[in-house]
């Protein structure tokens, strides 16, 4: 990195990670955003509420951020922003970034359309950014507030002959990789090749792996570009060249062709919940960023952060790179976070999410480890709640806590040895500062629905919400839905807790999650929304317009009966010990 100063003006040297030249308004936050349900995907407005680009509109910009964050959706967003002129000019970093960077990938390799990804040194990003709102050049790496000259004449690709340049020098191919990417099995498998092959080559990768199965986030239809890049595969004869046990196709795949066969369409957003889990050590391919830090954490399971379409890439092809968290060293925690202590009978379930959120927070690109939680064991669902709401915010493919997770017997077993470690404590001032957030509802506005299930609800947990129902009455004004898979919802059916649920108004939604309901589902009002989800609650008030209250499973129930929900915190926040 070089950085040469022209009175105000600034020249800046980094990585590309995607060729090319473009100009436009600097758009700037020193904050990670995820793309999905943090943009819209046909206006390009920063719909993140929670985020300090808020209302921000990327179309003709440049935008720069440390990184993406939240869900693997964001590949998918950042596609359809591309193919509908809606996209920034050029995305520029302070780190690699893999979901937002394989999204331009897969514009570039399959419809010819690009633009400029870059990524700087920290140093370099923290000066770019005092530039924002201003009018900034891209060009090949290069970032400047003065025109840019001298830079490469740009092809665009579309075809065969002239497809963008792949470098595979220092990358040791297998003969099976070589014969995918000759075409022997079919057009698209060479195109899914080259698509794992470019993010390899980012990731620093020398070598790819087998994996024994791949759960897939990309068929979900986020508008006409994830279908128009399911149907360009379909046409160039797309199968699954992978041995899958659970290719999970996602909510709202109905939309979709056919894209490979021999697929298992479970239809949840939570396969850690199926028996075909996978095992400690087991080295997989997972999309779904929930999916992804449970199957790392609680399973011990061994798959990267990855985004959607390069994991119907790695189905094509069976091969996915060996990089990130499927090597050990990957896999160690870099920020120690120690957790606020508490009676374990002064928990309740809002205190999982809570903390996740907070520790996602405070490990934004780090993996952590988190101290002090073994006393209160948490049971999986509660760490299916810390785990969503952690990856809604952090990009970090992981979390351990000690004396909890398979990987963190101790707390020496789970760190880095390296000398960047740091140590944050989590105190309860730093949780009500979360709760506030995510309660973006008045505190006397009214409910018309509760919403539950993000991630989709486990068995357990619909035993747990019965018990809370029995024997009251539910609100007429007031709608309670459950989503889940449905595998579950067969299981809840055969104990008789469906009947006895939908008796007292609970209406199940299986298939899909809350992240891809929309109206007639949710209603048309000026009324809030109450969960007990952290992920819902932060990506809620973006995608439906409407406020949040967030409160326990308990709570929820007490708001479907009626029961005033003022926003209040609950008990446990004056219950840190000293």
């Amino acid at each position: 990195m070089a950085i040469t100063d022209f009175g105000k003006e600034i020249l800046l040297r980094g990585t590309p990670y995607v060729q090319g030249e473009a100009s436009g308004k600097l758009v700037a936050s020193d904050l990670e955003l995820s793309f999905w349900g943090g943009v819209n995907p046909r206006t390009s407005e920063i719909i993140d509420r929670h985020h300090p680009l808020s209302g921000h509109h990327l179309e003709g910009s440049i935008l720069a951020i440390p990184g993406g964050r939240g869900s693997c959706t964001g590949s998918t967003v950042m596609l359809e922003l591309l193919l509908c002129d809606k996209a920034p000019k050029a995305l520029v970093f302070e780190r690699r970034e893999d979901i937002l960077t394989l999204g331009v990938i897969v514009a570039e390799e399959i419809f010819g359309k690009a633009i400029p990804v870059v990524a700087l040194d920290p140093k370099a990003f923290r000066e770019l950014i005092k530039s924002n709102g201003r009018l900034v050049y891209v060009a090949d790496g290069q970032v400047s507030t003065k025109p840019l000259l001298d830079v490469a004449t740009k092809l665009s690709p579309g075809t065969r002959e002239n497809e963008p340049t792949l470098s595979v020098n220092d990358m040791n191919l297998t003969e099976l990789d070589k014969t995918l990417l000759k075409g022997a099995y079919g057009d698209a498998s060479r195109a899914a090749m080259r698509i794992v092959l470019r993010l390899a080559s980012i990731l620093g990768a020398t070598e790819l792996m087998d994996v024994t199965q791949v759960h897939v986030d990309g068929c979900v239809y986020t508008g006409p570009g994830s279908l128009a890049f399911a149907e360009n595969l379909r046409d160039r004869g797309g199968k699954s060249k992978a041995s899958v046990k659970s290719l999970a196709l996602q909510p709202a795949s109905w939309r979709m062709p056919t894209l490979i066969w021999g697929a298992r369409p479970t239809f949840t957003c939570a396969p850690y919940q199926l028996d075909t889990a996978p095992k400690l050590g087991d080295q997989v391919a997972w999309a779904e960023s929930n999916a992804v830090v449970y199957a790392n954490s609680v399973l011990g399971a061994r798959t990267m952060k990855y985004p959607d379409f390069l994991d119907i890439s790695i189905a094509l092809t069976g091969r996915a790179p060996k990089a990130g968290p499927h090597v050990q060293i990957n896999r160690l925690a870099s920020v120690i976070v120690k957790a606020p202590k508490i009676e374990k009978a002064n928990v309740d379930d809002s205190f999982y999410p809570l903390l996740g959120y907070q520790v996602g927070n405070l490990a934004t690109s780090q993996i952590p480890v988190v101290v002090g939680l073994e006393p209160l064991n948490p049971t999986l669902d509660d760490l299916k709640a810390f785990g969503a709401a952690f990856a809604t915010v952090s990009s970090a493919p992981m979390f351990h806590m000690v004396g909890v997770t398979p990987e963190a017997p101790t707390l020496e077993a789970a760190l880095s040895k390296g000398p960047d470690v740091r140590c944050v404590d989590v105190h309860m001032g730093d949780m009500m500062e979360c709760w506030d957030s995510l309660n973006s509802a008045s505190n006397q506005q009214p409910i018309d629905l509760v919403s539950l299930g993000n991630p989709h609800f486990s068995l357990a947990e619909i035993t747990k919400l019965a018990s809370l129902c029995r024997g009251r009455l539910k609100d007429k004004n007031v709608a309670v839905m459950v989503t889940c898979s449905r595998v579950t919802y067969a299981s809840a059916c055969k104990t008789g807790l469906t009947d006895e649920l939908e008796a007292f108004g609970v209406q199940f939604i299986t298939d899909t999650c809350w992240c891809m309901i929309t109206e007639p589902t949710i209603p048309e009002s000026q009324n809030a929304i109450m969960t007990n989800s952290g992920k819902y609650a932060h990506y809620g008030p973006g995608l439906t317009g409407k406020s949040f209250y967030f409160g326990s499973l308990a709570r929820c129930v007490e708001a479907a009966c009626g029961g005033d929900y003022v926003g209040r915190r609950p008990q446990w926040f004056e219950s840190e010990l000293q």
